[in-house]
Order: C-alpha cells, then sequence, then structure tokens
C-alpha cells in the first residue's frame, strides 16, 4: 500500500516530468508543433551514423559524435518544418529523377565518393555491382543497413534543391539597383574632414544616470536578444599524481630490469608489461630513442636503460639486435650562399663569400655562429643542423657530397647546388644500421588512493553550501580560485581552461537552479564544484545584465553632445577647430572616397560618414555629426561622378549572386523561425 501511494503520489506511471515510462523526460524537442522523443531522434542519429560510414567508410569517432547529432536535429528540422512546404509549391521527384540521382548524370555527391577508384576517380561499375548486391542481400546484412537509411534521404535532398532554386529565381535586380551600384562602386569623393573621437573628452566630465541607460536600452532592444544562457561559478581540484605514486611506478619498474635484462623472448616480455603501442620496433639511426641515440658505438645486444622519465612516462629500453638494411642514412650540417642573380659575376661574388666564410671556419671560427651569421635556408637559426636525412631528401650535388664522406667534419670544398654554394659539416657519416628495440613504458597516472582524496576534498567543500556568497566565502578560506563562466549556452561543450565539460553544461541547464550547488564533476581528471549564479531566458537580455556593455556607448553619445555644442556655430578653418579638443583631435583628407568602401582613414568604419561625404555639394561643408567613433565635419571639395554607361549587366549580375548567396540561409532561417523550435538536446547530451 504504501508502494502505491508513494507511485500514485509522484506520477512514475503518468505523464509527469519524473515518469518512468515516457513522459516530458523522453521529450528532447519540438519542430513545427510536434514533440520529438528521444527514441525517434536516436533513430535518425543511427541513420546520420550509417550515412556516414558508408561515405567514409569508418566509424565516427567519440569526437565527431556531436557533429552527427546535429545533422540529426538539422533532418529532423527538414522532415518536420522544411519538408511540408514543398508539396505546398508543388515540388516533387518523380522515379526517373531518383534514377537520375542513383545513377545518372547528376548523381549524388555521397554515392560517388563511395565508388571510387585507387586514384580517387568514381568507377561506375563498383556502383552497379553494389547496386545489385544490394537486391540479394538479406534485411540485416549491415550494407543492407546503410543503404537502407541513405536511400530514402536522395529525394528529399533534391526536392530541396529544387525548392530553394525556385525561390532563389524570385531574386531580381531592377536597372536603377544595377546603376546606384555602379556609381557606388566608381564615384569618387575628395574630402577634407576633423574627427574629434569620443576619447578626446575625459570620461570624468560625463554622468549617466539610470534614466539614461534606460533610454539607450529601449532605443536599442534589438541589440540584445538572446538565447537561453545560465552562468555559472566553480573550484577545481586537480587529480595529479603525487610524489608517492610516480616513485611506486619507478619501483614498479625498477623490480622488471633483471627479468628485461635475462628475458629470451623480449617482445612477449615487453608486451605483456607495458601498454606502449611501440613495445617491439625496429629503428634507424634516424629515428632511435634518444636514450640509446647518444651511445650508438657503446651499444650492444643485451643492453637494458632505465628506468627514465620521458613525457610524462617511465621507460625500460632493451636493445634487442642489430642488423643492416638497404637504406643508408646521415647527418650534416649546410651554411647556403646564395647568389643575387644568376650571371656569372654573381655567382663568381657568392662563390668567393662561401670560401671565405669556410675559411674562417677552419680557422676556429663556430660552424653554427657561421650559419647565423651567413645561412640562407631555413636551418639558420639551427646552427645549419639538417638532422638525419636518406638519399633523395636533398639536392643531387648535396647528397653526393655527404654520402661520399668516410668521415666526420668539414668537407674540403664548396658544394654548388641549383640553390648556391654549400658549405657542409658532416656530423654523422653515412649508416645502415638498424636497431630492434624492446619498450616497457608506464604512466605516471594517480593512483586510486590520490583519486580518492582529491574527490574527498571536492566532496567536503561542495557540503554544506547554501547560496553564492557562501560559495565564494569558503572558496577563500581554502584558498581555491573562483573562475567565471558566463552565458552559456545550451549548446556549449567547453568550458574556459576545464576544456570538454559537456557533463557540467548538462547539469547546468537540466538540474540546476540560481545558488545550486552541483555534486562533484569529474571533467579531464580535475575534480569540479560549481554553483549556477545567473539565467537569461530567451529573448532579451535584461538591462541590469547589459549595463556594463551600455555604459561606456551611452557616454560616447553624452560626448558627442558635447563636442557639437562647442563645434555649433563655428566657421572657422578646420585646423582652427582641432585646436579646441589637443591632439586628439585629427584633421585629415581622403582624395579616391567611395562610396562602397564604409571607412575613412584615421576613422575606421563609419558608414555615416562616407554618406554624409556624398551628400554635400563641391565645396560644401557638413554641420557636426555623430559617427561611429566620434565626431566628424566633412568639407567636400570635389565629386567626381561616374558617366553613365550603355550596360549595367556587371553590376546586375553582382547584386544578384549576392542576393542569392544570402537567401540559401534565410530560406531556411525563416522556416525554421516559423515552426517555433524548441531544442532540448541539453537534457539528454
Amino acid at each position: 500500500m504504501a508502494m502505491a501511494a508513494f507511485i500514485v503520489g509522484s506520477d512514475l506511471l503518468g505523464s509527469g516530468p519524473r515518469s518512468l515510462f515516457g513522459g516530458q523526460d523522453n521529450i528532447v524537442g519540438e519542430i513545427g508543433g510536434r514533440e520529438i522523443s528521444l527514441e525517434e531522434f536516436q533513430a535518425v542519429a543511427q541513420e546520420v551514423e550509417n550515412n556516414y560510414i558508408m561515405s567514409l567508410n569508418r566509424r565516427p569517432t567519440e569526437n565527431e559524435m556531436p557533429a552527427i547529432r546535429n545533422q540529426a536535429w538539422d533532418m529532423l528540422i527538414a522532415r518536420n518544418a522544411i519538408v511540408p512546404e514543398y508539396a505546398k509549391v508543388g515540388v516533387t521527384v518523380s522515379e526517373e529523377e531518383l534514377l537520375d540521382i542513383i545513377q545518372g548524370k547528376n548523381m549524388d555527391e555521397g554515392l560517388k565518393n563511395s565508388f571510387r577508384d585507387s586514384l580517387g576517380r568514381f568507377d561506375r561499375a563498383q556502383l552497379y555491382q553494389f547496386l545489385n548486391n544490394m537486391k540479394s542481400l538479406p534485411k540485416g546484412h549491415p550494407n543492407r543497413a546503410q543503404w537502407d537509411a541513405y536511400y530514402p534521404n536522395l529525394a528529399p535532398a533534391r526536392e530541396r534543391i529544387k525548392y530553394e532554386s525556385l525561390i532563389l529565381k524570385t531574386n531580381y535586380v531592377t536597372q536603377a539597383e544595377a546603376e546606384r551600384e555602379y556609381h557606388a562602386q566608381n564615384d569618387v569623393a575628395e574630402v577634407k574632414f576633423l574627427y574629434v573621437p569620443f576619447y578626446a573628452v575625459s570620461d570624468s566630465t560625463v554622468t549617466v544616470s539610470d534614466a539614461d541607460l534606460k533610454t539607450y536600452y529601449n532605443k536599442n532592444k534589438e541589440k540584445y536578444k538572446s538565447e537561453q544562457t545560465r552562468s555559472l561559478s566553480y573550484v577545481t581540484f586537480p587529480v595529479a599524481a603525487s610524489a608517492t605514486d610516480t616513485a611506486t611506478i619507478k619501483k614498479g619498474l625498477d623490480e622488471l630490469v633483471e627479468g628485461f635484462k635475462t628475458s629470451t623472448n623480449d617482445s612477449l616480455f615487453a608486451l605483456t608489461n607495458s601498454n606502449s603501442e611501440n613495445a617491439f620496433k625496429t629503428y634507424n639511426v634516424s629515428n632511435l630513442p634518444d636514450n640509446f641515440s647518444g651511445q650508438l658505438d657503446q651499444l650492444k645486444p643485451g643492453v637494458v636503460v632505465g628506468p627514465y622519465l620521458e613525457g610524462g612516462f617511465y621507460k625500460l629500453i632493451k636493445m634487442v639486435k642489430i642488423s643492416t638494411d638497404t637504406a643508408y642514412y646521415a647527418r650534416a650540417s649546410n651554411i647556403l650562399i646564395t647568389w643575387d642573380d644568376p650571371s656569372d659575376a654573381g655567382k663568381k661574388k657568392a662563390k668567393e663569400k662561401a670560401r671565405k666564410v669556410q675559411s674562417e671556419i677552419r680557422n676556429g671560427a663556430s660552424f653554427a655562429s657561421k650559419a647565423f651569421e651567413y645561412n640562407n635556408d631555413a636551418t639558420k637559426t639551427k646552427g645549419g643542423d639538417l638532422g638525419w636525412f636518406t638519399k633523395g631528401a636533398m639536392v643531387k650535388p648535396f647528397e653526393n657530397a655527404v654520402f661520399r664522406a668516410t668521415k666526420k667534419g668539414l668537407i674540403n670544398d664548396i658544394i654548388e647546388s641549383t640553390y648556391g654554394y654549400h658549405i657542409i659539416e658532416v656530423t654523422e657519416t653515412k649508416n645502415n644500421t638498424t636497431y630492434t628495440v624492446a619498450v616497457i613504458e608506464d604512466e605516471i597516472t594517480p593512483s586510486d588512493a590520490t583519486r580518492n582524496e582529491a574527490f574527498r576534498k571536492a566532496d567536503a567543500f561542495a557540503s554544506g553550501l547554501s547560496g553564492i556568497d557562501d560559495f565564494k566565502e569558503k572558496a577563500k578560506q581554502n584558498n581555491l580560485s573562483v573562475f567565471e563562466a558566463n552565458d552559456l549556452g545550451t549548446v556549449e561543450r567547453k568550458i574556459n581552461n576545464l576544456g570538454e565539460a559537456r557533463g557540467l553544461i548538462t547539469w547546468l541547464f537540466r538540474d540546476a537552479k540560481i545558488g545550486k550547488v552541483s555534486e562533484v564533476q569529474d571533467v579531464n581528471d580535475t575534480y569540479v564544484v560549481a554553483i549556477m549564479t545567473a539565467e537569461v531566458e530567451k529573448g532579451f537580455k535584461p538591462l541590469d545584465q547589459v549595463k556594463e556593455v551600455i555604459t561606456p556607448l551611452v557616454k560616447n553619445e553624452i560626448k558627442g553632445k558635447q563636442i557639437m555644442e562647442k563645434l555649433k556655430g563655428k566657421t572657422d578653418e578646420l585646423e582652427i577647430l582641432a585646436g579646441q579638443f589637443g591632439r586628439d583631435a585629427v584633421v585629415n583628407s581622403s582624395s579616391d572616397l567611395k562610396l562602397s568602401s564604409n571607412s575613412l582613414i584615421s576613422v575606421g568604419f563609419d558608414p555615416i560618414a562616407v554618406g554624409k561625404s556624398f551628400s554635400l555639394e563641391n565645396g560644401k561643408r557638413s554641420l557636426p555629426f555623430t559617427g561611429e567613433n566620434g565626431v566628424l565635419v566633412i568639407e567636400l571639395k570635389n565629386k567626381t561622378v561616374a558617366p553613365a554607361v550603355a550596360d549595367y549587366t556587371i553590376y546586375k549580375n553582382q547584386l544578384i549572386q549576392a542576393a542569392n548567396g544570402r537567401s540559401s540561409y534565410t530560406i531556411s532561417e525563416a522556416l525554421k523561425e516559423a515552426a517555433k523550435i524548441i531544442d532540448n538536446r541539453y537534457r539528454f547530451f
């Protein structure tokens, strides 16, 4: 009876938000008044994943899955908000068109990419073979399942192209519009102007009232539209390996040294005791591990080096076998002296310079310092060191000189190539030795005890907190830095220095409320405790939240009025007017200003100023006016209007292309807006 009462009271079997059998907890979103369940969304996501596999012949990685889910959501929007529009205008795809999409002249690009030969060319024979095989494959077969998921999307994709094309064809540019664009690009104005930037007036002289802020906010409210956002503060408890953890890992490898030395099956021993992908590998002199490469002369099978620390790992390495290969490697340093011109005189001058530098090195000068001083290639900052290289990697004359050398040191003569003259120091003669090496490595990671201790500290911090002020005070008492992450959207995945933190964002939108503290979150080997600090519902941000952004803009408005008041009625030369505002005021000119430029030299982006310039008559001066960044007074010296032309088609086409480019996006956005989409995916992913 108690259980029954509990179930009825909590509505676990009903349609409330806590229902175990569907209800609101199972709704991912709403499109066009239709609710989208989690099961439907996941089914479409599987379709997208199947298409991905068919196109790229591999499964998406975990990092690629968010993009897969976004594509699935877009597909659901298309099916529920966009596809229904096709019928309204009579857009369909016939059987003949569908056949053309699959194997005709206008094939689907995804299909083309799935059937290519070894040279990357579309292979129609492969496609035909695949389609023929489909007829005999059972429904459960993976290839059949992929095709069954891919095929239904072919016709809707073509319908969308046809639908958008119908709307794009309605774009029209009049002769007058084309002519106006012609003049915007070709009319030229010569202007002189006074520019007084807002910062010419000190902030201390400006007082901004709440009424001023409210007036500006109400006038510019559209600028502060916002999707739903939430903000949080958080503290971190890094999970890092302790000195004890490091010592324990090293001790474990120390205990393997003797067994490694006496092992008769080195590959098995290394694979058994290591998680390394390179537990058993053959190297040459160019890529031998650093701990071996410095002692090539002393290397012999059976030598074990380590444990040593490298890149967050403790490593043990054993030389298993030394043999030879057909490929040779050598190492050298180079100083390239290029000629200014390829004439005999130019080459002679460069050759003499190269001989002089070589002579200085023979007499004791450092090769590396001379390389830094004279070298004309990218190795200049590395003392001319080219590292190890094999035959075919260098220009032929250079390569021959290095691989013929029988000892280390400076090559006797300079070497000419198509690049210039080379001074060469052989640092390692040619070598075709190979080294088979077994590697045991153990990453330095925090132990369970270390993790538990970090979690304990995080959990102790989270317990008993009662609001934002308490959160910050307790952090201060524990010497913890409080980090802020403001205006996070539902689709965000990363937070500041935490990196990928989708779980924390999901908590923020699914479970949090202002002043609520999270449970301890594990984010990339860091324990995090967060508290929700603010929320903005979809719509307009409230004045309080944009006050800091608006205040300097309102100050600029007030400064602009002060500057214009000071200039009001003044007819003095612009230079004299500028003197009233000190060094910040600028008098400048432009001889080739065009209406399409939208900017003025020394002023920056200011379409208002450009428009004012072209509205003046020759020889006239504008009244002071407020632009984007300050107050201006403009004198039009001369305006040259481009002569009329017989054909404005070029400009007409430019405008149509721009309109078509915008339309493809705005069509989709308009349909989405009309569908009144509610996206609650953040509750699940």
